[in-house]
Formats: structure tokens, C-alpha cells, sequence
């Protein structure tokens, strides 16, 4: 009888379940969109107990598979968004809504918390205060007393899931630790909630659930859950981790100071290190724990940083839409820097440093820029970014090289797009053929819950295969230094057009 891994993402877009054999194999899939509600502009939540319902259908298709019937699931691994939060009461069951990243409802307590403790948050957490858990925490507080004083603890939407899976009470409750960064009350380095940070802004320590490693075990699944699913009662489930811990671990970043570049939905760039350096500084960098003890994912992203590549297609190409091969040769022929124009890709506004009411812009157009050109200057956009992140991370590290760099996702099987980033950054790029590497990073942290991998890396490392690579040119990178500060500045002088006042 062949051994199974489950691995679950819980995305924002929806539910993806994949099923693993023991050399990490994925012998099928399933998918469930989600619902997100969004009454009001700034208010989008979920319904807790949809996102559970739909773990729980995407786990019984997968078992449902003909590759299934002659196996059997030794572990189960959720990972899910990061930033969001939801508060359960004393048996484990929802008492809020999904409190997503996506609500900015809390605006003002991301100002209080930064006016009163910002780089203190920074410091002991790791990341700087945005849209994220303290601030969200805070709306419920004062904004639905009622409701706070229902919560027995927050937590995680992976984290409310696994509970409901093992049939756990809220005293069981876990907080994996690759969320700290976002908790806004939590000591990142300790590994435990800060009584300082906490007590500063009126936070029971009682409602904050046990911080714990993505690698334990939380239980085993219920006898319900199995009677659902077709899961066998008592399977072990993982704590699990974010979905950005779990893709990054899952992509195989095992080597200290090496890039890895995730061209997904968002555009993500982050390295792997063993020392924990908070960006008290420039705001950019936030400090992510990985799955594995005292190693750390140093990142920053563009949210929506790959949507706009789509964006671009889709609504300036016709229809149908221009297929992704055709721009490239189109962008190919235009001579780096796109000839005057530079791109801006926050369309939802900065991340990281925080900037949410920055849009996005192309500045310098002209009547000889083509369809061409534009689609360059796209790919260019992103890469300045990456630039300003990359010259953060030598400041935090510098004893640091950071001369080589992985892509994954669907961005990285753009050659062009890798040749772009290669030379703007200055570094050697190679292309990694994976399959969904946060399915693959939450299967293997289900194996190493229950004991099957006594070392976590090698069955990630079979997963991954090299596509090819791009050695970046000296030339080109002398040529893009001045249009990566040009790209800073045009940042500067568009913000003062967005400021709220």
C-alpha cells in the first residue's frame, strides 16, 4: 500500500488541496474558489467556517482520485494567508469573521500603534506595522467590544482549520511562528507573546493562542472530519505554516544568502539567513521565520506585482488577448529602459516601505512607445523594486554577496523577464521548474510532523528541477544603475499626487 501526503493552501483566490506520494510526486489536485465579501470599500472577510468547508471538499476529491484508492494519507499539512486573523471562542468554533489582509478597516489603529511603538513593534516583532494582526486585533477591541469579549483566542486561519480538523478546543490553539512578523504583539526572537508590546496596548495575554513550530504535530483528525473526508480518524495534522513560509520552503531556499525570487501574484524577494536583523531602518524588509528552527526568510513584495503583467495582456492586447510569447519578442526588440518610459506596479498600494495610497502610473510616455515598450517597462517596473529591496538587504547584511538568485513561479518561465532581473540586479538568475511549491512545502511539513522525514530538505530538493539560467551582463547593469534611482524618485514625486490628507 503506497504511503500519501496531503498538502493544503488556503489562498485568497481559493482552496488548493494536493496529494503527495513518498518521493513527493503530486498525484492529484483539487481547487475551490472562495468567497470573498466585500460590503463596503476597505471591508473584505470571509466566512470562517466556508474557508473549513472547503479544506474539507477539496481533501475528499483528492480521495476521491483513482491515484488514491490504493494508498493511504500518513499526515496532513495546512498552510494559509498570513496577515489576516479571526477570533474563536472556548470550543474552538468562529466568533468573527475571517478578518482578511485585505480590510483596511483598522486604518486607524495602524496609526496608533505606529504613532505610540512603530520601530519598537519593528524590533521585537520583526515587521512593520501594516494592515496586519495588532491593528485588527485592535478594531475588535474597541470598535466590537461585544464580540472581543467572546474570544477565547486569535488566530490563523490554518490555524482555526486544523483545530476544527482535530476537534481541538480553543486552549489548544496555535499560532505558527512564520507569522510573527505580522502579530504586532509578538517577540519574533523569543518565540514567545511580548509582555511590553501587549501591555503598551491592552491585549490580554490570555487571548493570544500557543505560538508553536509549523513542525509539530497539533492532533489527529476526528472522527467527523474522517467520516467527511474519507481520512482515516487519527491521521496527524500538522501546525502548518503561512502560505508565503510554506511556498519559500517548498522552493527549495536552503542556501544562506542566496535570492529567491517568487513571480507569482504578488512578486516576492527574499533570501535565507541565520540571523535575525529587524529593519528598524528603511520599513521594507520584514523578518519571516522559516518552518525549520533559527533560519530566517528576510523579504519584501509587491502585492500584486505579477497581476499586472496580466493586467497589462488582458486589457491591452485585444481579443483575444496577445499571447505571453508575442510580448516578449515585442519587448525584446526594445533597448533596455524602454526608452524614457519607467513603470509603477503598486496598483494597491506600497507594502513595503508601507505607502497604501501610492497607485500605479507609466511616466515618461511619448508617440514612439509600442505596445513593445510598455510591456518592457512593466517588467522593468518590478525589477526596480527589487532593486531598492535587494540595496536594503545589503544594508541589514552586509557582509552578504547575494550574487545569485532562484525563480520560481509562473513569472520565472519568462526568459526575458529573467534577463531583465538578472541584469538589474546584478546577479546570476536561474529558472526552477516546480510544481505548486507551497502545496509541496505544507506536504513535507506534514511528513516531518509525523516523523516521516527525518531531514525536510531532501524531499523538497527531488522536486526541483533547474530550467535554465541567465548570467547577468555588465553592460546592461551599468546601463540600468541610474534608471533603477530614476524609478526611486519617480516613486517619490508620484506619492505626493495620492497622499491622503
Amino acid at each position: 500500500m503506497k504511503a500519501y501526503l496531503i498538502g493544503v493552501d488556503i489562498g485568497t483566490q481559493g482552496t488548493k488541496a494536493g496529494l503527495f506520494d513518498a518521493e513527493m510526486h503530486c498525484v492529484a489536485t483539487a481547487f475551490e474558489a472562495s468567497r470573498l465579501i466585500q460590503p463596503a470599500p476597505g471591508t473584505v472577510w470571509q466566512e470562517p467556517d466556508e474557508i473549513y468547508g472547503s479544506v474539507q471538499r477539496t481533501i475528499k476529491t483528492l480521495l476521491q482520485s483513482p491515484a488514491a484508492q490504493a494508498g493511504r494519507v500518513q499526515a496532513v499539512g495546512v498552510d494559509s494567508q498570513m496577515a489576516g486573523i479571526l477570533g474563536i471562542g472556548a470550543d474552538g468554533e468562529a466568533v468573527t469573521c475571517y478578518d482578511s489582509w485585505l480590510d483596511t478597516r483598522c486604518e486607524p489603529y495602524v496609526k496608533q500603534m505606529r504613532e505610540q511603538a512603530g520601530t519598537r513593534i519593528t524590533q521585537i516583532t520583526g515587521g512593520p506595522v501594516t494592515y496586519t494582526h495588532g491593528p485588527k486585533i485592535l478594531w475588535w477591541k474597541n470598535e466590537r467590544p461585544e464580540v472581543y469579549r467572546r474570544i477565547a483566542k486569535f488566530v490563523l486561519p490554518h490555524g482555526y482549520v486544523v483545530g476544527k480538523m482535530c476537534a481541538l478546543p480553543a486552549a489548544a490553539a496555535t499560532f505558527d511562528h512564520t507569522c510573527l512578523q505580522y502579530s504586532g504583539f509578538g517577540d519574533n526572537l523569543a518565540k514567545q507573546w511580548s509582555p511590553e508590546l501587549l501591555g503598551a496596548f491592552g491585549v490580554e495575554s490570555s487571548k493570544m493562542a500557543r505560538i508553536a513550530s509549523p513542525i509539530e504535530q497539533a492532533g489527529g483528525i476526528s472522527a467527523a472530519f474522517a467520516q467527511a473526508t474519507g481520512l482515516a480518524a487519527g491521521t496527524p495534522v500538522a501546525v502548518g505554516a503561512g502560505d508565503t513560509a510554506a511556498s519559500i520552503f517548498g522552493a527549495g531556499l536552503f542556501e544562506q544568502n542566496r535570492l529567491l525570487d517568487c513571480a507569482g501574484t504578488a512578486s516576492v524577494l527574499c533570501t535565507r539567513v541565520n540571523q535575525f536583523v529587524p529593519d528598524t531602518r528603511f520599513g521594507t524588509i520584514t523578518m519571516m521565520r522559516a518552518p525549520e528552527e533559527n533560519r530566517w526568510y528576510p523579504l519584501a513584495y509587491i502585492n500584486g506585482g505579477g497581476l499586472c503583467i496580466r493586467w497589462f495582456r488582458d486589457q491591452f492586447t485585444g481579443t483575444p488577448p496577445a499571447s505571453y510569447a508575442t510580448l516578449e519578442a515585442e519587448a525584446r526588440a526594445v533597448p533596455p529602459g524602454a526608452e524614457g518610459l519607467c513603470f509603477v506596479p503598486h496598483f494597491g498600494g506600497r507594502v513595503l516601505p508601507s505607502n497604501p495610497a501610492l497607485r500605479g502610473s507609466f511616466t515618461g510616455l511619448n508617440w514612439k512607445h509600442t505596445r513593445g515598450h510598455l510591456y518592457r517597462a512593466v517588467l522593468e517596473g518590478i525589477a526596480y523594486e527589487y532593486a531598492y529591496y535587494l540595496w536594503v538587504l545589503r544594508q541589514l547584511y552586509p557582509a552578504s554577496h547575494f550574487a545569485e538568485m532562484t525563480a520560481v513561479g509562473g513569472g520565472a518561465a519568462s526568459r526575458l523577464f529573467l534577463e531583465i532581473k538578472a541584469d538589474v540586479l546584478g546577479v546570476k538568475a536561474t529558472a526552477t521548474q516546480t510544481g505548486d511549491t507551497a502545496l509541496v512545502g505544507s506536504a513535507v511539513i506534514a511528513g516531518c510532523a509525523a516523523g516521516l522525514y527525518p531531514d525536510a530538505q531532501a524531499p523538497i530538493r527531488k522536486t526541483l528541477q533547474s530550467r535554465e539560467q541567465a548570467a547577468w551582463d555588465a553592460a546592461r547593469h551599468t546601463a540600468y544603475a541610474p534608471l533603477a534611482r530614476q524609478y526611486r524618485r519617480v516613486l517619490d514625486t508620484v506619492s505626493e499626487l495620492y497622499y491622503v490628507r
